[in-house]
């Protein structure tokens, strides 16, 4: 099996994310930042229940390209989900809780990168 790419990895999560309907979908490139991951994937949800299914739709997706995230957080909580894939971290918010932390302002030294061709167009 061929090695998986940070790009392929980078649309597999954004594809999942936007399957299930998930909102204010942005990528950021941090590598040049940060040692701890060269992406942040950002997304919100609309509830808690949806917060969940979206977190848990990207481990499927990528589990079925056989990767497994080194460390999962904020399952209990549902508010605010991290996915760790090691080059790329996801971050699933629920709405209000994305606001209150902004990681886009934290990460605005990052280069936002260009994921509308992975998006469904409605």
């Amino acid at each position: 099996m061929a090695e998986i790419t940070t790009q392929q990895k980078l649309e597999t999560i954004v594809k999942a994310l936007d399957s299930k309907r998930a909102e204010d979908i942005q990528a950021i490139k941090i590598g040049d930042l940060t040692i701890i991951a060269d992406y942040f994937v950002i997304a919100d949800g609309t509830s808690n229940i949806h917060t969940k299914a979206l977190a848990e739709e990207v481990e499927f997706k990528m589990t079925q390209l056989g990767i497994e995230p080194s460390r999962t957080e904020g399952y209990q909580g549902q508010t605010w989900i991290v996915l760790d894939y090691g080059d790329i971290v996801v971050h699933v918010f629920y709405k209000e809780t994305r606001d209150h932390y902004n990681l886009e302002r934290l990460w605005s030294d990052g280069t936002n990168v260009d994921i509308s061709e992975y998006l469904v167009k409605e």
